[in-house]
């Protein structure tokens, strides 16, 4: 697996899948097309290019580029990079036929193929022992929040996320990908301290 410290934007769930296997970082999908309408996806995409910045890693299809070029007219150039894939004919397993221009996409590449990519593209690979990463959240902090799996967890959540400005469709998966992402694990449980006490009366 690659620690890699930027963020990884590309098409679909199917990408986003792949991709996790080869590398450790975060991982945003645009929905495709969806991306054009979709304000709350695009701030998120935003505030994580100025926090790390970005490597886009879209299909080699027409369609491909064009969301790449969406998402390059929406950010500051200096904090993004760009990935590509080759130009490989052939179909996923999972479809019945290739696409509209017969290319492999993100999700059919071999991980090999990728890794080189996001290398190329100058991805900032970081090696950092383990004890000497900061604690990063995990599932049982968003538990213990009262942010998951509990009576009332999924309000709570859709609220701070409103209070953060997250896309609301976050999954907890995703909500706990977005908060490692813009947030250290301090950060949160102090943004969150003053949040109560903004709501007490």
């Amino acid at each position: 697996m690659m620690r890699v410290k930027e963020a990884v934007v590309v098409e679909g769930r199917c990408d986003r899948a792949k991709l996790s296997a080869l590398i450790d970082g975060t991982i945003v999908e645009t929905g495709g097309f969806a991306i054009f309408n979709d304000r709350d996806k695009m701030e998120l995409i935003r505030r994580l290019a100025a926090a790390r910045g970005v490597i886009i890693l879209t299909d080699s299809d027409g369609a491909g580029f064009l969301i790449r070029s969406k998402l390059c007219s929406c950010l500051p150039p200096e904090q993004v990079k760009h990935a590509y894939i080759p130009d490989i004919y052939g179909k996923e397993r999972r479809k019945a036929k290739p696409s509209k221009e017969g290319k492999l996409g993100v999700e059919g590449m071999p991980l090999e193929t990728l890794r080189d990519c996001l290398i190329r593209a100058g991805a900032t690979i970081e090696d950092i022992p383990g004890e000497t990463r900061l604690p990063e959240l995990t599932k049982a902090d968003l538990f213990e929040l009262g942010l998951s799996g509990g009576d009332g967890s999924a309000e709570r959540r859709r609220a701070l996320q409103r209070r953060l400005k997250l896309p609301e469709r976050l999954s907890a998966n995703g909500f706990l990908q977005a908060l490692n992402a813009l947030y250290t694990r301090r950060e949160l449980f102090d943004l969150l301290k003053n949040l109560e006490g903004e709501d007490t009366p």
